[in-house]
């Protein structure tokens, strides 16, 4: 079927969204004249059901942009400059592998880092040969835990593994608490299937720290102040025990450590809870009832509450909700921070550690990737950057592009367009867009897994992931199997994981046949049953924690940088917290490259409440700094209420553009957060002055 799809000039055609998204949406892609003219929802998908967003919907305009990379480029101006010519792939391949060979003769194979995430969510793309060949090479190992990892060590602290309610079932709910997501942007149909419940009399209550389009939908939106969440969610606790609200039989069979808890949560009294977080008493109160007190609750946690300090204590304190009246053994309760863990797929057989020559090679977590290119001790002398922008993407920016502006640091990039990392390389490579290879994609929020097979051909000279580092491995001589299998191949071997018991019965055939398969469901029957906790219960007392210096039990920690309704700002050199959640039609940095979505967001803004903008003499549409010891960053003000005074909030990720400093994460610290060492990208503090005229 893949050369049928390429060859058919005309006709729609299957296929996946790739964007690092929880919908994962099934996709039917329409070629006119061997182009694909337009991208719409397949309507026989089980969960997306052939609705899309307008970011997918758009898609064609990425793949057939103006501006895309179609052939290998080297660097002939100075770094940053965006100067380049064209080379045969020929000699990019030459040139790669002659200076890997003499940094591993030099310098030794750490001196060489792959910097990649999930501009891609296809598997084979990111957790495939690209690993297997830094895994051969002996290179520095990359922690990827921009994202989600402290979130998910502290959901893990609870329940085991990252795996809670399944998206169908929560239209059985009758209160549904969306706490710290954009879902309206980001989870558009667990919009769809909390409407359901809505219909049905639920209630849907938003916490979050900014009225966005998900907080304006609401039924009730609580506004509090950044990284105190945990305090709420443990204010809530000592009211469900205070007032008899909690399912004893449920703790005593399921849980470890409720009585702990039970001592612990009475210093959480709503008047200390509401001088932490912003939130009033009275609203305290009634959120623990009519949580406390439904049939059915679900609590949908986002991303953005894990990048703070504090971020794994928070959702930690969340995550443990749902066991105190029992939701997990009602269909549709519970809560969910991530699904992955049902579709986890053989990591070995796709990454190939076995290959390594050094197995204790060090590892650089990528949110200290400026720091780590300052190293002068064993230092990092070439970075090869796929499926990432991390000028734009990494905090601390100002850092970062200090270090890829060394002149002795080799740098290759491949991407579709010339980046902002891009411009600092010494090789650019051409990527293919998704619906140009074939690849297999899961969702950490549905129970799907999906096939893409290449509807187009790969456009100029670009090349997949997975025969770009096909190449680089046979050119540097690699001769393992592990450099020849097909995509196929490789998609076998990954679904063939009898450790693994949701992935019983997907199988490559039947995806070629279906498209998407479900996972086989039928363990979660016995989930309670089996945890992967150390003690196999829902822990709410977790020693482990304990050992590791970290409160055993839910906990509000202070930011390390930052305020809470106790500590406010006023008084501070820079007194005002600063949040870059993303915004609707941009994902991470992906299409604000892209015209029509750079004219639906028009501009980079900072919203900025009207008490805050009158203390500095502010208006609606003035141009300001934002600054910090890190870096400074240039928007234009919106004076808004849709955020408790103190915080400050620009959306979305911007390339530098028009002579400006548009890069919000010039602001943002590297520090990492209490647990998975995560991003703390929302634990920053700024001050904000007019700009001045002519600069």
């Amino acid at each position: 079927m893949t050369q049928d799809m390429i060859q058919q000039e005309n006709g729609i055609f299957p296929g996946v969204c790739p964007l690092d998204c929880p919908d994962t949406c099934g996709l039917l892609l329409h070629k006119e004249n061997g182009k694909i003219v337009k991208v719409t929802g397949d309507p026989d998908h089980p969960v997306t059901q052939g609705a899309i967003c307008n970011k997918v919907r758009n898609m064609a305009h990425r793949v057939y942009h103006p501006e895309r990379v179609l052939y290998p480029m080297r660097r002939v101006g100075t770094k940053g400059e965006g100067a380049f010519e064209r080379i045969s792939w020929d000699k990019a391949l030459q040139e790669i592998t002659t200076r890997y060979k003499g940094l591993i003769e030099e310098h030794g194979s750490e001196s060489i880092l792959p910097y990649s995430f999930y501009g891609n969510m296809g598997i084979l793309s990111v957790d495939g040969i690209d690993r297997r060949f830094f895994n051969k090479l002996g290179a520095s190992r990359l922690k990827q835990s921009i994202c989600n990892s402290a979130g998910s060590e502290g959901w893990k602290s609870v329940m085991g593994f990252n795996g809670g309610t399944v998206p169908e079932v929560t239209v059985l709910a009758d209160v549904i608490i969306v706490w710290g997501g954009n879902i309206v942007s980001t989870n558009m149909h667990q919009v769809v299937l909390a409407e359901k419940a809505r219909k049905s009399g639920a209630k849907v209550i938003v916490i979050d720290v900014h009225k966005n389009q998900t907080g304006q939908w609401a039924d009730w939106f609580i506004p509090l102040f950044p990284g105190t969440d945990a305090a709420l969610a443990v204010g809530i606790m000592h009211i469900m025990f205070r007032d008899g609200m909690v399912n004893e039989e449920f703790l005593q069979h399921y849980t470890l450590g409720h009585e702990e808890l039970r001592e612990h949560v009475r210093t959480y009294t709503p008047a200390y809870v509401s001088s932490i977080t912003g939130v009033s008493a009275e609203d305290i109160e009634k959120l623990a009832e009519l949580y406390g007190r439904a049939q059915v609750s679900y609590i949908h946690i986002g991303n953005g509450l894990q990048h703070h300090d504090n971020g794994g204590l928070t959702v930690r304190s969340i995550a443990a909700l749902p066991a105190l009246t029992g939701q997990w053994l009602k269909r549709g309760g519970g809560a969910s921070k991530s699904n992955g863990g049902y579709n986890s797929m053989d990591s070995d057989a796709l990454e190939r550690p076995d290959l390594r020559p050094n197995p204790e090679a060090r590892t650089i977590n990528m949110n200290r990737i400026g720091e780590a290119l300052a190293m002068t001790e064993q230092p990092i002398k070439s970075v090869f950057v796929y499926c990432s922008n991390p000028l734009v993407v990494a905090p601390d920016t100002e850092r970062v592009r200090e270090g890829f502006a060394r002149e002795d640091l080799f740098t290759v990039v491949h991407d579709l367009f010339m980046t902002d990392t891009a411009k600092y390389a010494d090789i650019v490579l051409p990527a293919t867009s998704s619906f140009e290879n074939t690849d297999l994609f899961s969702s950490y929020w549905h129970q799907y897994i999906q096939l893409q097979e290449p509807v187009i051909p790969a456009l100029g000279e670009s090349k997949s992931n997975v025969e770009l580092f096909s190449l680089l491995g046979r050119a540097m001589g690699f001769n393992e199997p592990a450099f020849y299998e097909t995509e196929e191949e490789m998609i076998a071997r990954a679904l063939d994981y009898p450790d693994n018991p949701y992935l019983n019965g997907v199988t490559l055939d039947k995806l070629k046949a279906h498209r998407h398969v479900k996972l086989d469901m039928t363990p979660l029957e016995t989930y309670l049953d089996r945890l992967p906790t150390p003690s196999g219960r829902i822990e709410l007392y977790s020693a482990q924690l304990e050992a590791a210096g970290l409160p055993p039990l839910p906990t509000y920690v202070p930011l390390k940088e930052g305020y809470d309704g106790v500590r406010r700002g006023r008084g501070h050199q820079y007194p005002l917290m600063f949040i870059s959640p993303p915004n609707h039609n941009f994902l991470n940095s992906t299409f604000a490259n892209v015209e029509k979505h750079q004219k639906l967001e028009k501009e980079p803004a900072l919203q900025i409440h009207p008490e805050d903008a009158a203390e500095r003499g502010l208006h609606d549409g003035d141009m300001v700094t934002v600054y910090n010891d890190r870096g400074t960053y240039e928007v234009r003000a919106k004076v808004t209420d849709k955020m408790l005074p103190g915080t400050v909030v620009s959306q979305g990720l911007w390339w530098e553009g028009e002579g400006r400093k548009q890069r919000a994460n010039a602001l943002t610290p590297d520090r990492l957060s209490d647990m998975g060492e995560g991003a703390t990208f929302f634990s920053t503090v700024v001050e904000v002055r007019a700009k001045e005229k002519g600069i």
